[in-house]
């Protein structure tokens, strides 16, 4: 029997989870701010997406911007968004915490479990910071976590191609790797030729130009390196590619 395939769609807009879904996405990972890497979305967002799309949603749970080591005024605030989603109807949440020695907080961890008691929940990519992926996976493992969102450590899927192996083959059947960064129809392809893995996250974003037609050339309101006349937006034909590679794959 061949195997159930999974596609995850990152999403930072209600129209890009309309995209995501008209692309054949099993599920959104919803957050604000995905041009640098994802934070904590509004509720209000999450419930206009709610209203608008059938679809899994699992929320990021990523007070800021930055590393992975939270102060106890951060971790209470995870915890309570964690409890305001929950609340909410999502169904699953994304999270992960590390000690400065690039362990997992298990304290932290803990708590933000049992906060999210009855939901799925992603270890994301602070995974791919820790010091020691394979005591970490056996963490979360104890823990309950669900799924482990992971590059393999590397900067893009395809260059963690063989540590992603290795995890795959030490997660066995409690623990799903969901690969991502760099995922497209192209690195699936090569993903599926070459490992185990069942599951992949994706934004499937095209850069669209903004609407506005005045411009002042003195100012900018963006990132350093980012126009903030670009707009990021998941387009459904990359991620329809690759829904036709995964159901292909399953057949």
């Amino acid at each position: 029997m061949k195997n159930n395939y999974t596609l995850e769609c990152c999403v930072d807009s209600t129209q890009s989870a309309i995209c995501a879904k008209e692309g054949g996405a099993d599920r959104l990972e919803l957050c604000a701010n995905l041009v640098i890497g994802g934070t904590t979305p509004t509720l209000a967002l999450f419930e206009q997406i709610r209203r608008t799309v059938d679809i899994r949603i699992h929320v990021l749970i990523r007070p800021r911007f930055g590393d992975f080591l939270y102060s106890p005024l951060e971790a209470e605030l995870i915890c309570e968004e964690i409890s305001a989603f929950r609340a909410a109807g999502a169904d699953g949440v994304v999270i992960g915490s590390l000690l400065p020695d690039g362990s997992l907080n298990m304290e932290q961890m803990k708590r933000f479990m049992d906060r999210a008691e009855g939901m799925s929940v992603t270890l994301h990519r602070a995974f791919d910071m820790c010091k020691d992926p394979f005591e970490t996976l056996e963490q979360a493992r104890s823990l309950g976590v669900n799924t482990i969102l992971t590059s393999g450590q590397a900067p893009s899927c395809l260059e963690g191609i063989g540590r992603m192996k290795e995890l795959t083959g030490a997660a066995g059947k409690e623990l799903t790797i969901l690969a991502g960064a760099g995922i497209n129809a192209h690195a699936v392809e090569i993903l599926l030729a070459q490992t185990d893995l069942t599951a992949f996250h994706m934004s499937g974003k095209q850069v669209l130009s903004s609407g506005m037609e005045y411009r002042n050339p003195a100012v900018s309101m963006g990132l350093p390196g980012l126009s903030e006349y670009e707009l990021w937006q998941t387009d459904p034909e990359n991620v329809r590619r690759v829904r036709a590679l995964l159901d292909n794959a399953a057949r």
